[in-house]
């Protein structure tokens, strides 16, 4: 893997779940086990993130940019081990179209929960080592899938914070003509600041949640 990830990984191997997210998995354990895959590669501008736009069609978490994931399958295996690793990768597939060959792990963060959704979700680290085509695979289930430079994360004119109906106030990212924001926005910001990439921004700058409708 490339040097620049060192310090994700370092992030990776001592982050604790109070510190991604105050949204923990009930410790009954309810909640449909997930996983989603944080892929980060090398474009044009260095360091890149793998993005998609949910079609608007979707009964949860409609339009909304996030990574690519979904639900585990019974052949995923042990949620608890290779379940999340196996699910990661074929949600991206399945979404995206990439070739999972390209793609080599390397970390598994806490799982976290999404109470609007009743999801457990397990983000999964990745390495595109070999990069393959990405496009949309099913107009269903996906808007689009694009790739968002990491230097335009941590540009503070790209950061602002969205306030949910219900009074949650969280990160968000306006990248690719789109608004990050909510799970996803969440992770990539925690990761930008554990692994020191983090830059000072305005956190008193709001943006609705339908900026760019």
């Amino acid at each position: 893997m490339p040097e620049w990830l060192t310090p994700v990984l370092r992030a990776v191997e001592t982050v604790r779940p109070h510190q991604l997210s105050r949204f923990l998995p009930p410790k009954n354990g309810a909640g449909r086990q997930s996983a989603v895959l944080v892929l980060f590669g090398e474009g044009r501008k260095g360091p890149e993130l793998l993005l998609m736009e949910r079609a608007s069609s979707l009964r949860s978490h409609a339009g909304q940019p996030s990574f690519p994931g979904g639900a585990l399958d019974a052949e995923d295996g042990d949620p608890r081990v290779e379940g999340p690793l196996r699910a990661a990768l074929r949600e991206a597939e399945e979404e995206t179209g990439l070739d999972p060959d390209g793609v080599q792990l390397f970390g598994v963060l806490p799982s976290l929960f999404i109470p609007v959704s009743d999801f457990v979700v397990t983000p999964v680290l990745g390495w595109w080592r070999a990069p393959s085509p990405v496009g949309v695979v099913d107009p269903a289930e996906t808007a689009r899938v694009f790739t968002v430079p990491v230097a335009d994360l941590t540009d503070p004119a790209n950061r602002a914070t969205t306030v949910h109906p219900s009074g949650h106030r969280g990160a968000a990212f306006l990248v690719e003509s789109a608004l990050v924001w909510g799970f996803t926005a969440g992770i990539i910001d925690r990761l930008l600041h554990y692994a020191g990439w983090e830059r000072p921004w305005d956190r008193d700058r709001q943006v609705p949640l339908d900026w760019g409708s």
